[in-house]
């Protein structure tokens, strides 16, 4: 009998030890879980254990953001503004036309705001002299009343309203705006003691938390978390692009509102979203703080942004135009074209010419080389790294002011060519410029593309202006031959073509076959 009832516990026991270790593992994942969610949790040198009971009281009271939140929230406001429906001018209007495209690939990189028409006639035609309502997000940054928006939210308003945490509503005015990077200041009167916030000094990181605050659909005051999941996105919207992707959900409304760091401090400004559906898909995208501590500082001082200027066109260096120029890396901006009469055509810079530094610090592509100097002030002296015709040297000019608005830089090229000798590396068929009716005189037509060719795959069309090849004038087809043939025994595998289209000059380069 004992036999039996020992046989049965030591039976239990079989049965009870791995039932006990799979609780016991259950507890331990929970704690590593627990570790790894922490804040301060670092997966190298953890010096310490946290015991069961302690996991599961944390995991019970996740750490919040309440304590950020409740300080940073009373300093961003609801913006307001009405438009008149007429005001073709207006980015708001033109952005809700363009998102109502259903033809638009992607829904673009939208714009976010609310719209709303008249009488409740969203989808209705459009009647004249009717004023529509728009609805954005916006943040104090001082004291006594001036506040950041975008520009697309108060662009061309007939009159501006913000609204407090708390509800109060103050009339505003716009003080500047700079459509360049969609950023606008704005200005309440008759209060010295608004609450505010200040920009971060520090680049975020990728990864780092992220807390946005705005107005989306109207709702006031809304609170989405996130991280910063990337950082200089170019997503077409300038030449000064270099957004912060967030992933914290932003919609429309909350345009011009701020995206904080754990410390309360503003990262960026919210201004677009890639939306196919029109609503967040968890990929938004701010103004960076660095730039708009810029701009905002020239908006309060003289209600404008004035950049410098180098009077050129430029492109990235691709490894193509890199192995067909001799430059070691793909680095630096292309000169295409310098514009009459601009700082950098008067001090000798050509087309061909790579600037690879401004004032020591190395250029990695053409957005570079815009936002670098758009942040320096007209009259700046600067100096330029160029790798102009196979060896490097340095230019020193004084920038100018960036021109509002600039000029085409080609002509359509039109006429019929007479056909001509084909160069089959390439696969094109050219003629002269003089012989080609509306061509000019300065280099060869393409009066065919081979579909197939090395030349149809980089972009070359029919109608086209070779204006040299391998850094060399060319006018008529044996130079653009001796030229391809000098690559070719150079070691070469591609040979670069400054090309003449209808609305710009642009350098490919092509691979020889």
């Amino acid at each position: 009998m004992n036999d039996r009832v020992n046989s049965d516990i030591t039976t239990s026991r079989r049965i009870l030890k791995p039932r006990r270790l799979a609780l016991l593992g259950t507890v331990a994942a929970l704690g590593v879980a627990v570790l790894a969610a922490s804040p301060g949790f670092s997966p190298l040198g953890v010096t310490s254990f946290i015991a069961p009971a302690q996991a599961a009281e944390s995991a019970a009271t996740p750490p919040g953001f309440g304590d950020l939140v409740a300080r940073v929230k009373p300093a961003v406001i609801s913006v307001r503004v009405r438009i008149d429906q007429d005001n073709d001018k207006s980015a708001m209007l033109q952005q809700n036309r363009m998102d109502s495209d259903e033809d638009a690939p992607f829904d673009q990189f939208s714009r976010q705001f609310g719209f709303r028409l008249p009488g409740g006639m969203n989808g209705m035609p459009r009647q004249r002299h009717q004023m529509v309502t728009g609805e954005g997000s916006g943040f104090f940054i001082s004291a006594d009343g001036y506040a950041v928006t975008n520009n697309h939210v108060v662009d061309h308003a007939e009159s501006v309203q913000v609204t407090m945490d708390d509800g109060t509503s103050y009339t505003a005015k716009v003080v500047g705006t700079d459509p360049k990077t969609d950023l606008a200041l704005i200005k309440v009167d008759g209060k010295k003691d608004f609450p505010f916030v200040k920009f971060s000094d520090q680049k975020p990181r990728i990864g780092d938390w992220v807390v946005a605050v705005g107005n989306p659909f109207g709702l006031g005051g809304t609170v989405t978390a996130g991280i910063v999941s990337a950082s200089g996105r170019d997503i077409g919207n300038g030449p000064y692009d270099d957004f912060i992707q967030i992933d914290a959900p932003i919609n429309k409304g909350n345009s011009g509102g701020p995206a904080f760091d754990m410390s309360g401090n503003v990262i960026g400004v919210n201004t677009a979203i890639f939306s196919p559906s029109g609503g967040s898909v968890g990929i938004g995208f701010d103004i960076p703080a660095t730039t708009a501590k810029l701009v905002v500082a020239q908006l309060k001082d003289k209600g404008a942004v004035t950049r410098g200027w180098l009077g050129v066109q430029v492109q990235p260096v691709t490894s193509e135009i890199a192995d067909s120029l001799g430059l070691k890396e793909a680095r630096g901006a292309i000169v295409d074209n310098p514009q009459d009469n601009s700082p950098a055509a008067k001090a000798g810079i050509e087309a061909g010419d790579v600037i690879t530094a401004v004032n020591g610090t190395a250029i990695k592509d053409s957005r570079d080389l815009a936002r670098t100097v758009a942040t320096l002030a007209p009259g700046t002296s600067v100096k330029l790294d160029v790798f102009h015709k196979g060896a490097s040297k340095t230019v020193t000019l004084a920038l100018g002011e960036l021109p509002n608005e600039r000029q085409a830089q080609g002509k359509a090229d039109e006429g019929k060519a007479q056909p001509g000798n084909g160069t089959p590396r390439l696969g094109l068929s050219l003629a002269p410029a003089g012989d080609v009716q509306g061509a000019g005189q300065k280099g060869v037509v393409v009066t065919e593309v081979d579909p197939q060719g090395p030349a149809a795959q980089r972009g070359i069309q029919t109608g086209d202006v070779i204006l040299n090849v391998g850094g060399k004038p060319v006018a008529n087809v044996g130079d653009v031959r001796a030229e391809l043939a000098q690559a070719k025994s150079s070691g070469k595998n591609s040979v670069l073509l400054q090309i003449r289209s209808a609305d710009a000059t642009r350098f490919v380069a092509v691979p020889l076959a």
